[in-house]
């Protein structure tokens, strides 16, 4: 759990902080794995992207837009890759995954994390969290780490290990880190999915070639219990899960299969919801629509062009229209909602540039066109 003191360090350290990005600095390559659009405390939009030299965020410059700071850049070097995610308390946090050397022999890996405090604002050094293989060869292997971050503030790091379970490393009461835990598991494959539950407690999706396995707290910062294989194929790294009743959530993934994009609840059947995914993450947000409650749902096509809908939560079944909306991305869209509650649409262009589509005035979900930062 974070306090102050953190707070102060990151004021005072050089690591974190944003430089002017050149021109062919501002041009993002890629989109972070997790929920890349978040609101923060002040009621401003950020999004996150990778480019060549580091991390680039694009902040509102008041809520509710529409305009936009050009992008800063803060390098960052030798990650493979980095994903983020939002705590109830708005701090952002960062993970990475960092590959140092090689030559022949195989790279140093560890796992790095970082946090933005406030909007705007500088972010604190990269700190190692190490990697819970001693063995050099076995530490090359190291997937990509993912977070979650529990009402309390603990941050819950998770990563799969050289031989395909999961292991977990969570900040202790005081702050100070824990060590790594095993929670078991076969097979895993990157891109799995967390979410944190109103009640506190964390869920982990994940899958195999064969199947979808689950972990869960027994309550909020406890420990991770194995829960029973979903006999389901998941495409990897597609998987986004949303609470959509109290301590319940619903799985939205592309079926291993045939691409398609479906619906889960466990007791439940699969429901189809059309479309197909190109293999990203797709994106998922509860929001209120002409008074009634609904899950939004953005995903990338197979020409690239983001497509959304919109249905009544946990209401799939009465079936789901996907209409275009934000044009071509390089990657998986972000949806949130602004400092005034409408519904955000974010994605990277093909050229590298973050384009935003916000809710207009109509009924439904309608977008307004979308706009190039």
């Amino acid at each position: 759990m974070r306090t102050g003191s953190g707070r102060g360090a990151a004021r005072g350290r050089a690591a974190g902080q944003v430089v002017e990005a050149g021109r062919e600095q501002q041009v993002a390559e890629g989109c972070l794995d997790g929920r890349w659009l978040v609101l923060g405390k002040d009621g401003r939009l950020t999004a996150y992207a990778r480019s060549r030299a580091g991390l680039l965020r694009w902040t509102e410059t008041r809520p509710g837009g529409p305009h936009w700071s050009e992008p800063d850049l803060i390098p960052v070097p030798d990650l493979t890759d980095l994903s983020v995610t939002q705590g109830a308390d708005t701090y952002v946090h960062f993970l990475g995954r960092r590959a140092r050397g090689g030559d022949g022999a195989p790279p140093t890996v560890d796992v790095v994390h970082a946090i933005q405090y406030q909007t705007a604002r500088p972010v604190t050094e990269w700190r190692s969290l190490g990697n819970p293989h001693p063995q050099q060869e076995k530490a090359a292997r190291l997937g990509a780490p993912v977070a979650a971050v529990s009402s309390t503030g603990r941050v819950h790091v998770i990563v799969r290990n050289a031989g395909g379970g999961l292991m977990l490393r969570r900040e202790g009461p005081s702050g100070r880190w824990d060590r790594w835990l095993d929670l078991k598991g076969s097979g895993v494959r990157d891109g799995f999915a967390t979410t944190v539950h109103s009640s506190g407690r964390i869920e982990v999706l994940a899958d195999s070639s064969q199947h979808a396995m689950r972990w869960w707290q027994s309550e909020a910062d406890g420990d991770f219990g194995r829960e029973p294989n979903i006999p389901l194929r998941i495409t990897p790294g597609t998987a986004s899960l949303l609470e959509t009743a109290p301590d319940r959530s619903t799985f939205y993934w592309a079926d291993g299969d045939t691409g398609q994009i479906v619906a889960h609840r466990l007791g439940g059947w699969v429901i189809p919801l059309g479309g197909a995914s190109t293999g990203d993450r797709i994106a998922v947000l509860r929001a209120v629509l002409d008074g009634y409650d609904c899950t939004v749902l953005a995903h990338r096509g197979l020409d690239g062009e983001v497509m959304v809908a919109a249905c009544g939560t946990e209401n799939e079944g009465a079936g789901v229209w996907w209409s275009p909306a934000g044009g071509p991305s390089a990657g998986a869209p972000a949806l949130a909602l602004d400092g005034h509650g409408r519904i955000v649409l974010a994605l990277i262009g093909p050229d590298g540039t973050l384009r935003v589509a916000r809710q207009g005035a109509g009924p439904g979900l309608a977008l307004d066109p979308p706009v190039r930062v």
